[in-house]
């Protein structure tokens, strides 16, 4: 089953790092956001993996070109009867990647569409490159297949970016509580989708959150998948430093893999 990874988005709340490259490229730990996508699914045994590029996409396409000779002591022969020997293996050697260029401008609905010729069952995943979470695949899979419908979207309870003050009347601070779970679900991507989604998608100013979903709920073709546990979005500098101080300190929740 391929898993479709949106990585074309220009990142502009994330300028300080996405100037450079694109934001499925920020690292944590030393490994673009990307990589730690990529090993969540995979623990789970989904190694194939469709990406759609877009923004600074060369730089994902070197990354993947350069990986082995980056992840692996080797010996070079050079000359008339060059060669190139790989010393050691990795983990990722099950890995099929396909790179798909679906535009610059083109919005989120539309880079769907294009990779649709890469897409051959009749069930895939999809998800954002900038956002990780600890979503157990095999159990959403399950749920998806459980209710038939032709679209899950995982629904996480986010925290609110505000502290909350409780106060009486007078101005007396009863309660403080800082980024509070805020009521109601947000959309987290990790998506369980059938092939028949794209005849929801319109075009390349397609937005895949609005028309398509919007038309899906109203089909009565949309469920959700209620995850509580860890998702974070890096969408800001203060969340890619968040992420990295977890990862840092061996906190992080959604290294599901050994």
């Amino acid at each position: 089953m391929k898993v479709v990874v949106l990585c074309g988005g220009l990142g502009t709340r994330l300028r300080e790092e996405t100037e450079f490259r694109p934001k499925p490229m920020v690292e944590i730990g030393g490994r673009p956001i990307l990589w730690h996508i990529m090993k969540g699914y995979a623990a789970s045994g989904f190694r194939e993996f469709v990406l759609c590029l877009g923004y600074k996409g060369s730089a994902i396409k070197e990354y993947f070109l350069n990986y082995e000779a980056m992840n692996n002591d080797f010996t070079i022969n050079l000359g008339r009867h060059s060669k190139l020997e790989f010393m050691n293996g990795h983990a990722e050697q099950d890995f099929q990647v396909t790179l798909a260029d679906t535009g610059l401008n083109t919005m989120t609905g539309g880079r769907v569409k294009r990779i649709q010729k890469y897409i051959t069952d009749d069930t895939f995943m999809m998800t954002y490159g900038d956002g990780v979470a600890d979503v157990n695949i095999p159990k959403l899979l399950e749920f998806h297949k459980s209710h038939g419908k032709l679209a899950t979207v995982t629904a996480v309870t986010p925290n609110s970016r505000f502290g909350i003050v409780d106060m009486s009347s007078e101005g007396k601070v009863m309660k403080f509580i800082e980024k509070p779970r805020t009521d109601g679900r947000a959309n987290a991507g990790f998506f369980v989708l059938n092939r028949k989604v794209f005849d929801y998608i319109s075009g390349d100013d397609c937005t895949f959150e609005r028309e398509p979903m919007e038309r899906l709920a109203a089909d009565g073709q949309l469920m959700a998948y209620k995850h509580d546990g860890f998702f974070y979005a890096m969408d800001t500098y203060r969340e890619y430093e968040f992420l990295n101080d977890l990862w840092a300190k061996g906190q992080a929740p959604w290294k599901v893999w050994q």
